[in-house]
């Protein structure tokens, strides 16, 4: 308890050092997300998602790496997809995009540990959905679709209930005029910040957690968690550890980035690594909210195959990008020697302070904080917000 008291300050200073190293590519992120969600609807989304096939798979993935979101509310997205009429499928598939190929994880990843994990990340999670679509179309079976889908009317609640709810895009009108219009930019502080909301705990959580491991566990520790080698058997090993690790953290969405870095720099092999950040889908509490949307046995059904999905694609990218020597040399992270100076970080993180600044302005002038409460509320309480915001188009 001494040393954990003694080094409190090195594990919140890691933990700060890597917040404010990603900030800048987290709150850009945050922005393309929302811009894109201001334009397409998800009424849309489910209208396309509604058959299966390769193009709406494709259209998933597309949909849902635009489509900004906590692993909470990508799941809650996800089951509102479903009941609106796509098929369960396409929408888990949806929701692995949503948490996996987003801009603002991709800007994480290169900014804390390079190019190469980007690449990764991007090729492994492309590989993931072709193996959710393959597994889905092989052992999806009509009786168990309709079981989900009698589980998912009867409306059990989850987490982000209202998130998945809400749709404040704009779909009349020529773009162009939409784009320049003032409900555009209403809409895209409130949908910035209903992703800021309902990420923050996971991200808080995630840079306190990397920060305390990487402060307080011991180096003589890791090579017994993670074998070293470069061999087929412990890259194997270091892909089914990635996703466990994920699910006994308790963290999703972009808060695994820092806890990643924190693994490799201390010897979890590559394809483990990427496994690891693709797990954010199977954590306790997702597979809880998976038994109250579609029944036990659903719930059971999709950890087995969203597990299966990302030991393979984790193992499939470390051996390729091993052989291809694609895999980054040193084990060093940016951010555990990072201090705060005058360099161009630093006017980065203060330019988007300014803008971020800005969009809380007219968030606040605009109802926001009265969105942000409804969204843990159930979908019906939704529709008063909806005709609040349709009285007031000039808003």
């Amino acid at each position: 308890m001494s040393f954990v008291l003694t080094h409190a300050g090195d594990a919140l200073r890691l933990a700060f050092a890597m917040f404010w190293t990603v900030l800048w590519p987290l709150a850009l992120g945050f922005l393309l997300s929302a811009a894109v969600e201001t334009f397409v609807s998800k009424q849309a989304i489910s209208r396309v998602l509604g058959r299966g096939g390769a193009r709406q798979v494709a259209l998933a993935t597309i949909f849902g790496a635009a489509s900004s979101s906590c692993s909470y509310a990508a799941v809650a997205v996800g089951r509102t997809l479903f009941r609106k009429g796509a098929t369960l499928p396409n929408a888990i598939i949806f929701e692995f995009a949503s948490t996996n190929l987003v801009f603002e994880l991709g800007l994480a990843l290169v900014v804390l540990l390079g190019w190469g994990f980007l690449a990764a990340e991007f090729a492994g999670g492309l590989l993931m959905v072709v193996l959710l679509a393959l597994l889905f179309r092989l052992t999806m079976t009509p009786r168990r679709s309709e079981q989900a889908a009698q589980q998912a009317a009867r409306g059990l609640l989850g987490k982000m209930e209202g998130h998945a709810a809400m749709d404040m895009s704009l779909t009349e009108g020529p773009l162009v005029s939409r784009v320049l219009s003032s409900r555009a930019l209403t809409s895209v502080s409130h949908y910035f910040f209903m992703n800021v909301y309902g990420l923050w705990w996971d991200l808080l959580l995630g840079f306190l957690i990397a920060g305390a491991i990487g402060a307080w566990v011991p180096s003589a520790v890791w090579p017994h968690l993670f074998p070293g080698g470069s061999g087929f058997g412990p890259q194997l090993l270091s892909a089914l550890i990635g996703p466990i690790v994920a699910l006994l953290s308790y963290v999703c969405s972009v808060g695994n980035v820092p806890l990643a870095a924190v693994l490799w720099r201390n010897g979890i092999g590559f394809g483990g690594a990427i496994a690891f950040i693709f797990g954010d889908l199977i954590i306790l509490p997702i597979l809880n909210i998976y038994r109250k949307y579609y029944s036990a046995r659903v719930a059971a059904y999709l950890f087995a195959v969203s597990y299966a999905t990302m030991v393979v694609a984790g193992l499939v990218v470390g051996l390729v990008f091993t052989a291809a020597g694609w895999v980054p040399g040193s084990r060093s992270v940016t951010a555990f020697d990072t201090t705060v100076t005058w360099d161009a970080t630093t006017y980065c993180n203060l330019a988007v302070l300014v803008v971020i600044g800005l969009l809380l302005v007219r968030f606040l002038r605009t109802g926001g904080v009265a969105m942000l409460r409804m969204m843990d509320m159930p979908p019906e309480q939704m529709q008063h917000h909806h005709q609040s915001a349709a009285a007031h188009p000039s808003e």
